[in-house]
Order: structure tokens, then C-alpha cells, then sequence
């Protein structure tokens, strides 16, 4: 049974109709143009709560760099900054800022209607709500999200990584569905990561990095705007952008994270009850659509502002830190070592046995326990916003009239079923077919490139004039769209010339 996936912290009912007061009784309601209604029903319009102060609102962002801090920090652009130099760290600044840029307009559309972006999207067309199911799930559905920290869990105490990545497997199904509030429970998880994070990259610098890196990496500025194309495969660098922070479906989940958090109109979103609580479970609920009004307007202009904060302290900060820290360090004590002829975890032991030599053999110890907790816990988020976002997909698009399937037992389904679909490859023994790591690495980077188009779309016509996406902001987006259209058109190319 699950616990509670839990969508807001304040509501008195459980369905659109009745939730808002519309003046005198009786009165029709009244709906938000912008909304089409083919596929979803309409908007009513409600009051846009009062904005809150930063400290308060802390928690999607603490979680999205919680995830996002993983593969891509701890191995994939050290591993380029060793081969390749530092001088092309520019390209994770560069995909950081992006997806900060893309994530504030997945919160845009949500702040003023309290719907995920994918339900946004859906109201354009229905089956773009199984596209992006599909593009979290083949990216994550070989187990690899619980192997990694298995493995490097292996080099503290040895033992069988298919043993422990068993256990990591069923351990993160039964954190996520006896939590009496999903939300809560990942939310604490990922603060511990981030302060584990800080921690690590303090001590780093003070104990590890030499001055001299740090001089380095300025005297690099001559590669900016250049490409690593010798020094390092498409397919590695494509991925090194691609999870520069988050990457591909996982940052659509932040509209799911933001209104759990009570964001906007998400205060309006039901909060779905436990099925061990016994009580009813709301149905889902249609979006609604702030009033667009002198103060309404206001109101969302300080979510606005707050919500740009806490993205830009809780994710960008710590992703391009980490990033940075963790590549410099690498380049310091590595160096141009040819510890692997890939991204993989023999780099990653091997960089501990350097650090053991030439900082301490207290410090490479940190440096796997560091990256044992922090890709364990990626993997709690990984489950958790791949079945967040199956279950608000079937439940809002397909599954609507069916009161025996609440969104609860949904996410309970798809938790259990990935976790169990790990651990059965894991007992195979079978390695990761070629086929499906390239359409793995090649899907996060279509992903990105088709819902920056469909931020464009939902946020120029999909929200009433006042708080549409405009000028410099739209600008990013569509530099966004052909920054990715072109680093998944490259690698397409390049990987269907190699396969065929």
C-alpha cells in the first residue's frame, strides 16, 4: 500500500466544482479561455495565495539538485575535465543555466494553474502525456540508477554489487510506499544529500585542490565556445550536458514537486489521502487559473520572484559548485591519467586510490562514502519522479472515472514495479543491451529538445497575457530548442551510422 504521494499542504474538498466562492450563490462559474478543454476539463478561476518567504518554500529545487547531483557530477565531467582539460567546464555552465532557465517555465505554467507542464501539454494533444512517460521510463529502466551506488558501496566494505544493488532496490520500494507522505520523506532525504554535498566540497577545497587548479581553470578561457572533439566521444559529451543539473524528463517532475509544496495555485491541487488511512481519495483535480486582476497579478509577480530564488540557491548554486569542484579536483590529482577508456566506475575507483596517494587515505575513503549515500539517494529520486510522473499521467489523462485506482495506488504500482523489474535483471546477470544505453542517452536529449517547444507553445498561449513567457526568457527557450536539437541531431546521426 502506498503512502501518501501527497499534492499540497491546504484544501477543503476534493473536486473543482465548489472549492472557489464565485460571488453570489448560485452564480456560473467562470473559465479561463487560454485552457482548451478537449482533452482536460476547463479552468475555473481562483485567487492566486499570497506569495512566501524563501525559507519557507525551500524543498522542489533541494530535491531536483538532490537527483541532479549524480552521475554527471561524480563521474561524467571529471571524467571529461581529465581527458579533455578543464577548459571546456564552460559547456556545464552553459547546461545548468539552461535547464534553470527551462525549469523556471515548467514552474511558470504551474505556479498560475496548479496542473503539471505535461498536463499542459496534454491539452494540446492527449498522447503527449505517454511520450513523456516513455521518456522517463526507457531511459531509467535498466537498473543502473541502482547499481552505482552500489558499487562504489563495494569498494568500502567489498561483497557482490548485484547483492547490495538487490537490497538498495527493494530498501527504496519500501521507503516509498510506506512513507506516510512521499513528499516529506524525499524532501528530508535530499536536504541530507545536499548538506553531505556542501560538506564534501568544503573539505575538498581546503584539503585537496591547490591554488594552481583554480589558476588553470582561468587560464583556459580560450576555450569557450569550443568543443572537445578529440578528446572526447559525442556521446559522452551529449550526456555530460544533458545531466549537467538534472536532464531529460526528470525536469518536468518540478511542476509535480513545486504544487506538493503548496507553490501558487497549487495550494488548490488536493492532497491525496494514504489508502491505510481509510479515508476517500480525492479525484483528480482540474488546473485552476489565477484571476487576472491588479492584485492577483501582484501576488504571482512575488511567487515569481520568490520561486526564481529558490531555483537559483537550491539548484543552479549546487549544481554548477559540485560540477566544478568535483572536475577540478579530478584534474588536480588525476591529471591526464588513463584510469578508464570510459565514464565508468573503474575511473571512479581509480580516482579514490589516487586521492588515498596523494591526499590521504582518509580522503578517498570520504570521496566513496560521499558518492555511496549521494547515488543512493539519486536513486530513491530517480523511482520516485518516474513513477510521479506514470501515475499523474494515467490518472489525470486515462484514468479520471476510475474511483478504484487513486493516484496512491498508482504510484505504489509503478514503484514496485520498476524496483522489481531491477532486481530481475540484476539476478539475470545480463549486461545493458548497446542498443538501449544509445537509446537511453539519445531519448534525454530528444526529451529536452521537444519540451522546449512545448514551453514555448504552453507559456505564449496557454496563460493570459499578463504573465506569458516574453522577451529575454523566451529568447533562452528558444536557444534552448536548437542547443538540444542540434547536440541530439548530432549524436542521432553519429550513433545510426555506427549501429547500421
Amino acid at each position: 500500500m502506498a503512502g501518501t504521494v501527497g499534492r499540497g499542504t491546504e484544501t477543503d474538498t476534493t473536486r473543482t466544482g465548489g472549492r472557489f466562492d464565485r460571488g453570489e450563490t448560485g452564480a456560473e462559474p467562470q473559465y479561463a479561455p487560454e485552457a482548451r478543454t478537449g482533452v482536460l476539463p476547463p479552468m475555473e478561476y481562483a485567487d492566486m495565495p499570497e506569495p512566501l518567504p524563501l525559507r519557507k518554500i525551500l524543498g522542489p529545487s533541494v530535491i531536483l539538485a538532490g537527483v541532479g547531483v549524480g552521475s554527471g557530477e561524480y563521474i561524467l565531467w571529471p571524467y571529461i575535465s581529465t581527458n579533455a582539460g578543464i577548459g571546456f567546464l564552460w559547456l556545464a555552465v552553459v547546461g545548468v543555466t539552461l535547464q534553470y532557465f527551462l525549469n523556471m517555465e515548467i514552474e511558470r505554467y504551474t505556479l498560475a494553474t496548479g496542473e503539471t507542464a505535461i498536463a499542459g501539454f496534454a491539452r494540446y494533444w492527449k498522447p503527449w502525456g505517454a511520450i513523456f512517460c516513455v521518456g522517463a521510463i526507457v531511459p531509467n529502466i535498466w537498473p543502473g540508477w541502482g547499481t552505482a551506488g552500489a558499487t562504489t558501496f563495494t569498494y568500502l566494505v567489498g561483497g557482490n554489487p548485484t547483492t547490495v544493488a538487490v537490497i538498495v532496490c527493494i530498501a527504496i520500494a519500501v521507503a516509498l510506499t510506506t512513507s506516510p507522505v512521499v513528499y516529506k520523506a524525499l524532501e528530508t532525504a535530499e536536504f541530507f544529500k545536499i548538506g553531505l554535498t556542501l560538506v564534501f566540497l568544503a573539505i575538498a577545497i581546503i584539503a585537496a585542490i591547490p591554488l594552481s587548479a583554480w589558476g588553470d581553470l582561468s587560464d583556459n578561457v580560450d576555450k569557450i565556445g569550443t568543443l572537445p572533439m578529440d578528446d572526447v566521444e559525442i556521446a559522452v559529451l551529449l550526456a555530460g550536458l544533458v545531466f549537467a543539473g538534472a536532464g531529460g524528463a526528470n525536469n518536468l517532475v518540478q511542476s509535480n514537486w513545486i504544487r506538493e509544496k503548496g507553490f501558487g495555485m497549487g495550494k488548490y491541487v488536493p492532497k491525496i489521502q494514504s489508502p491505510l488511512t481509510g479515508e476517500p481519495e480525492p479525484q483528480p483535480s482540474t488546473g485552476t487559473m489565477m484571476r487576472q486582476d491588479e492584485e492577483n497579478i501582484k501576488r504571482f509577480k512575488g511567487w515569481w520572484k520568490v520561486a526564481n530564488k529558490e531555483q537559483l540557491v537550491s539548484f543552479w548554486a549546487i549544481c554548477l559548485a559540485s560540477i566544478i569542484t568535483f572536475s577540478v579536483l579530478a584534474y588536480a590529482t588525476v591529471g591526464n591519467q588513463q584510469l578508464s577508456d570510459s565514464p565508468d566506475f573503474d575511473f571512479i575507483k581509480g580516482e579514490g586510490e589516487i586521492l588515498k596517494d596523494v591526499v590521504g587515505p582518509w580522503f578517498g575513503t570520504f570521496f566513496w562514502i560521499f558518492g555511496t549515500v549521494s547515488l543512493m539517494l539519486v536513486a530513491l529520486g530517480v523511482v520516485d519522479y518516474v513513477a510521479r510522473v506514470v501515475s499523474d499521467v494515467l490518472k489525470t489523462l486515462h484514468l479520471r472515472d476510475n474511483e478504484k485506482l487513486s493516484e496512491s495506488k498508482l504510484y505504489t504500482y509503478v514503484v514496485w514495479g520498476m524496483c522489481a523489474a531491477g532486481v530481475c535483471v540484476l539476478l539475470s546477470g545480463m549486461d545493458q543491451p548497446l542498443v538501449l544505453l544509445v537509446l537511453s542517452a539519445c531519448l534525454n536529449g530528444i526529451v529536452m529538445f521537444v519540451y522546449s517547444c512545448l514551453l514555448i507553445k504552453l507559456n505564449r498561449s496557454g496563460l493570459p497575457s499578463a504573465i506569458r513567457v516574453r522577451g529575454a526568457r523566451l529568447g533562452v527557450l528558444m536557444f534552448c530548442v536548437a542547443f538540444y536539437g542540434f547536440f541530439a541531431g548530432w549524436y542521432v546521426i553519429v550513433q545510426m551510422g555506427e549501429l547500421f
